[in-house]
């Protein structure tokens, strides 16, 4: 029999970088890095997250919100000079790109609660996050995309050269850089469903599916969060906030919950650890992602990448002088970084983090 047909590959991937003595680093690299990867995603979404590119407005929130229509706009701004001192709004920038036709309008804004709004033992990051799953949920045909503080993400429904061009990607510096394509398979590709996914400083990207999807969404609705985005790896997003920041977690103990041991490897464990892993295992057994994945997400100090625990989604690491990459793909890493010092895939549920040096 001739078998004699082309293999759609399906499966996304994603690529990111991390400067640990904070050296801003172009665009273009990472674009490069994903570029590789085109044949990973079917043009139904691409997307960029990048660290310290707004370093003149580091002290403010950046909103990126989508607009279905412009009419929309003004809803959201009612809302916003209601709640917070607005410092600069302004389109976000792109250039004309042939293959993307249809856009929704694209503002950020930096802004900052103001402080009668910030009432009882209401942290300020706590209000942000209620405004974003409010605009998300409330205001049809609004979409906050990116909240987090001297980063921001950009992402669309394209192929990565393509949304790349469009956001003018090269055109930011960052010390830490996120990048995904997008095949999406029981989502729909639409331009708020594409990577990266963020929340405050938290941004995700993520190749495989997250079957645990309906455990995991009525466990973190407990606790407030709207899931809005017709996608699974939303639930990572806000997972991270509230394990970390909310609940108080270190990152290690916080992805022990994400990809728990196995109950036979837990058992087998010195009786310390065996106690420790089983405390975490009790306490957030809904807060597990099952199913297969790779996961990086970037925050404010650092990147950290992590497979589900039994491996079945690549990743890829390697180093060179203060940067460390992580991808679905060495060819990937290699594309942008010909001669790491060292190059290794992590074992399965094991993460690999990365912290940024102090600033002197």
């Amino acid at each position: 029999m001739n078998h004699n047909y082309q293999k759609d590959i399906s499966g996304c991937g994603l690529t990111g970088l991390i400067s640990k003595k904070r050296r801003r680093l172009s665009g273009d690299q990472i674009v490069k890095s994903l570029c590789l990867m085109n044949d990973r995603g079917n043009g139904l979404g691409a997307g960029y997250a990048a660290y310290g590119i707004y370093p003149e407005f580091k002290d403010f929130y950046a909103f990126h919100i989508m607009f279905d229509e412009p009419s929309i706009r003004w809803s959201v701004e009612e809302y916003l000079k209601a709640n917070y001192h607005i410092e600069k709004v302004e389109e976000i920038p792109t250039f004309p790109v042939k293959a993307i036709q249809i856009s929704p309008l694209l503002v950020r804004y930096f802004v900052r609660p103001l402080k009668e709004r910030i009432v009882g033992e209401m942290q300020e990051e706590d209000f942000v996050v209620n405004s974003v799953m409010k605009v998300n949920s409330e205001i049809d045909g609004a979409y906050i995309f990116s909240s987090g503080k001297n980063m921001g993400a950009f992402k669309g429904v394209g192929n990565p050269a393509d949304i790349a061009e469009f956001f003018r990607i090269e055109e930011y510096e960052g010390y830490i850089w996120t990048a995904h394509t997008r095949f999406p398979t029981n989502t729909p590709g639409w331009w708020g469903g594409a990577h990266p996914f963020t929340l405050l400083d938290w941004s995700i990207v993520h190749n495989g599916e997250i079957s645990s999807y309906g455990i995991n969404k009525r466990y973190l609705e407990m606790y407030g969060y709207k899931l809005t985005l017709l996608t699974d790896t939303e639930v990572a997003a806000y997972m991270l906030d509230l394990l970390i920041r909310r609940q108080g977690l270190d990152i290690p103990s916080a992805c022990l919950v994400l990809a728990a041991p196995f109950w036979k490897n837990i058992d087998a464990k010195p009786p310390e650890e065996r106690e420790f892993l089983t405390a975490l295992r009790q306490t957030y057994g809904s807060a597990l992602l099952n199913g297969p994945f790779s996961i990086l997400f970037g925050h404010s100090n650092g990147l950290v990448g992590i497979n589900d625990r039994i491996k079945l989604r690549p990743l890829v690491v390697a180093v060179k002088d203060d940067i460390t990459y992580m991808a679905s793909e060495e060819s990937a890493i290699r594309a942008i970084c010909p001669a790491p010092e060292k190059v290794w895939a992590p074992r399965a549920g094991e993460p690999t983090i990365v912290e940024l040096d102090k600033e002197v």
